[in-house]
């Protein structure tokens, strides 16, 4: 709970190692500027399971950059919902592998805008 009282510029200071420990409950109460204040290197660093702990109005909060930089793994753990929260840029970004390892159910759910920026 402690980890929702961090402002961005601490957030942006934790190192890949520091964010891969936090629990996925840490994860789950970052606010969108914290989010923001992620680095694509400390995106990387998220594992699948914290992946999946984050809101979809975390994900939608994601720079552009951090989104490209999703390993495979990461964005075979996202939820419908959470490929649903994507952003139309967001959408642009992601990369030929990751567009693949999208499940079926959820490019259902992508909105027509998002889906014609593929």
């Amino acid at each position: 709970a402690q980890v929702a009282g961090l402002k961005p510029a601490q957030v942006a200071a934790l190192t890949t190692t520091q964010v891969a420990a936090l629990q996925t409950a840490d994860v789950a109460v970052l606010t969108s500027a914290n989010v923001v204040a992620l680095t694509t290197a400390q995106v990387a660093a998220l594992t699948t399971a914290q992946v999946a702990a984050l809101k979809p109005t975390q994900i939608s909060a994601m720079e552009t950059a951090d989104v490209a930089a999703l390993t495979t793994a990461q964005v075979v753990a996202l939820s419908t919902a959470q490929i649903a929260a994507l952003t139309t840029a967001q959408v642009a970004a992601l990369t030929t592998t990751q567009v693949a390892a999208i499940e079926t159910a959820d490019i259902a759910a992508l909105p027509v805008t998002s889906i014609a920026a593929l």
